[in-house]
């Protein structure tokens, strides 16, 4: 299959396991970015693409499927990155690391950018975020394109404790918003 067919995936074919238990993710929703191509992935090799990326002030999440609008939607039944989640905190730290004190969360290409969440915890975990459940599938590693798109070291600096984000799935539909 083309990495980038779009796939239908009928609600009946979402796990529906009401034993698992769903935790109230506690954190703040601070940017919500979507972009319709990709500009890294599977380029090894080559150079980057320009799609660009949206920040938005809210988006439609569809259970198995991912964001509506975002590259990922609809890519592969239960791929584990439908959405990305990255720590505002990890921001910060970069940028204060490799000076750079304007550089936008944008540049991570994460799809929300949160405060107040350790995103560790929530890795082989369901949790409702404003009322959408997910699960957390599995560690956003950061790749050697980080050394390109913020500065040299920026891939190792995000190696360890879990900094390049969390991948999920999507369980159930609603709109995510930013926080104003």
């Amino acid at each position: 299959m083309d990495r980038h067919h779009t796939v239908s995936i009928p609600p009946a074919s979402i796990p529906q396991e009401p034993d698992i238990p769903v935790a109230d993710f506690e954190g703040t929703l601070l940017h919500i970015y979507i972009s319709s191509g990709h500009d890294y992935w599977g380029r090894q090799g080559e150079g980057r693409l320009q799609s660009g990326i949206s920040e938005v002030p809210e988006v439609e999440c569809v259970a198995g499927m991912g964001l509506r609008g975002d590259r990922y939607f609809g890519y592969r039944p239960d791929f584990k990155g439908q959405v990305t989640f990255l720590d505002v905190a990890v921001v910060d730290e970069i940028r204060q690391k490799f000076k750079l004190p304007k550089l936008p969360a944008s540049v991570f290409r994460r799809n929300l950018i949160v405060r107040g969440a350790n995103l560790k915890e929530w890795l082989g975990k369901r949790f409702r975020f404003q009322g959408i459940v997910f699960e957390g599938s599995q560690e956003c590693k950061p790749c050697h394109w980080m050394d390109r798109a913020v500065s040299p070291g920026t891939e190792e600096f995000m190696k360890p404790v879990f900094r390049g984000g969390l991948r999920a799935k999507i369980l159930t539909d609603g709109t995510l918003r930013a926080a104003s």
